[in-house]
């Protein structure tokens, strides 16, 4: 096998071996080592620093993200209550009791609404859903209200 100048021969004994310095193609001439950067100065704003000022939050805004909050907890207990039912969970279990408790007075009108389908213990509670459904829909629409209420303050105070 003849060597090429892009490989290196792999037959014993020839120059070129693992631990052998290479030769290179090409000579390369010597660089010249690069003068040391100097420090980066300081640089002084043009305009002076304006302290930000505090962001006022109305009232009907900070009204709509605690009802967002509530609504979300309560999203995500009647999710997991859906979960449980769904997976056939102990009832008698801790966790599985407290779940059931805490969200039994938000499902508890809606059940009956629709037939349970069930099998082998497990239960898809079509209430459950609908109760997510129809609370996430009474938030909205009380915080629709309350951006309305605000809208029209905010227009005749001019």
């Amino acid at each position: 096998m003849q060597p090429d100048q892009y490989h290196r021969p792999t037959e014993p004994g020839v120059p070129g071996e693992p631990g052998e310095p290479v030769q290179p193609v090409q000579p390369v001439a010597p660089v010249q080592p690069m003068e040391p950067i100097p420090p980066a100065r300081r640089v002084e704003p043009v305009q002076p620093v304006v302290p930000v000022q505090p962001v006022l939050v109305s009232p009907s805004y900070r009204t709509a993200q605690i009802i967002y909050l509530i609504l979300g907890i309560l999203e995500v207990l009647l999710l997991i209550r859906l979960l449980l039912r769904l997976f056939a969970a102990n009832p008698d279990a801790g966790f599985s009791s407290l779940i059931y408790g805490l969200t039994w007075p938000f499902v508890a009108l809606f059940e009956g609404v629709f037939t349970e389908p069930s099998g082998h213990g497990s239960v898809l509670e079509l209430s459950t859903i609908l109760a997510m459904i129809v609370y996430a829909l009474l938030a909205w629409g009380i915080v629709r209200v309350i951006e309305i209420t605000r809208r029209r303050q905010t227009m005749y105070r001019a």
